[in-house]
Formats: C-alpha cells, structure tokens, sequence
C-alpha cells in the first residue's frame, strides 16, 4: 500500500485553547480490492456533528457510508483496480487530488483529472484507471435517502 497520507485534527486543551490533537502520517490503511487502497481520515455519527472529545474518530469501523453520520475518505486506485460497480445511499463530495481515473456510470463515462470535482449522487458507478500512474481521490460521504425513480427505492448495493 503506497498511500502515504498526513492527517492533522485539531481540538481543545481543558483551558479551551485550540491545538492539535493528531499529526501523523496514517496508519489506518485498509484495501477492500485489488488496486485499492483507502485510508478513513475522520467520521461522525450525528446532526448537527459532535466536536466535542479526544476519540480519534478515523478509527471507527464503517462501511462504505455510515448511517446518520459522513465519513471522510482518501482512496488510491492503481492503475487496472479490480472493478467495484457499487451505489451508496450516500450523497458524496469528491476531489481529484492527483492523477486521473474514469468513472462509469450505466451507460456512459466520465473522465476526471487532478482538479476536478464531483458530486455523486446516489448513482450507480465504477472507478477505473486506465492510466499508468495511481489516482488518489479525496471523497466526504454524508448520509442520504435512497434515491427513489417512479416508486422504486434505488438501494445502496455493491
């Protein structure tokens, strides 16, 4: 796994100063699939969220999304990533951090590179890099409904 990713979170001290809390490269690296590899920098589990505490909350277990809470991911997809055709009952803010990737959706692609923004919304899709470098993608997943097409629940899947 060759994410390397420093993650800063700041906090309180007991007087309620502002400081830094954590500041460490991330040790928290998971692959779910050959060519992935992602690293969950911060969640919540509530609206509005809790700042509250010291728990490092990058450490909670989740899935892809989490009920009633976002999760704030950076994923690295290698070049040839083992397919994933998902859909999350999530909507998702993405930015294309580096390098670039395809994004196929059920009957057409988009190419996304370094700069680009993406907002998905609950749709179906796949990631795929074609390229020879890896993409890294910085992805904030906040709980949605599922999205509904003339009385058919479209659920999370994948």
């Amino acid at each position: 796994m060759s994410l390397n990713l420093r993650r800063v979170v700041t906090g309180h001290d007991t007087k309620g100063r502002a400081v830094v809390k954590i500041d460490e490269i991330s040790k928290n690296l998971v692959s779910a699939r050959p060519g992935s590899t992602a690293c969950v920098v911060w969640t919540s589990e509530s609206f509005p969220v809790e700042n509250t505490g010291d728990t490092d909350e990058g450490l909670r277990k989740t899935g892809t999304t989490l009920a009633k809470g976002t999760v704030f991911r950076v994923v690295e997809f290698a070049p040839g990533v083992a397919p994933r055709v998902h859909r999350t009952d999530s909507i998702d803010y993405a930015v294309v951090v580096s390098g670039e990737i395809d994004m196929e959706l059920d009957d057409s692609v988009v190419h996304l590179q370094a700069g680009d923004v993406l907002v998905q919304r609950g749709t179906i899709h796949n990631w795929v890099n074609r390229g020879t470098a890896p993409c890294v993608i910085a992805f904030v997943l906040i709980d949605a409904k599922p999205v509904e097409i003339a009385g058919k629940t479209l659920h999370a899947q994948g």
